[in-house]
């Protein structure tokens, strides 16, 4: 899980100079805190994310090898039936 630092005291020393009453300031600072831990949590990839993207590629990388050789097999096949169409 990731985590990030947030310094909810000066966050709050800020709020309460800006004329933030305390109930205001720990609210806010709460509300900023969970905002951020939701934000990185679901926009940041975990190892688990990358590994599986990897799998992925490479199934597909596979997939697209066999693709150009049915692909080769198919042209020289209508490139048989041409040349002996005209020979």
């Amino acid at each position: 899980m990731t985590t990030i630092t947030f310094d909810t005291h000066d966050y709050i020393k800020r709020l309460k100079a800006a004329g933030f009453d305390d109930t205001q300031a720990e609210a806010l600072s709460d509300a900023q805190k969970k905002s951020l831990s939701e934000t990185l949590h679901l926009s940041l990839a975990t190892k688990g994310d990358i590994n599986r993207l990897e799998k992925e590629l490479t199934e597909i990388k596979a997939e697209q090898k066999l693709m150009r050789w049915m692909m080769g097999f198919v042209l020289a096949g209508i490139a048989a039936l041409i040349l002996k169409s005209f020979f």
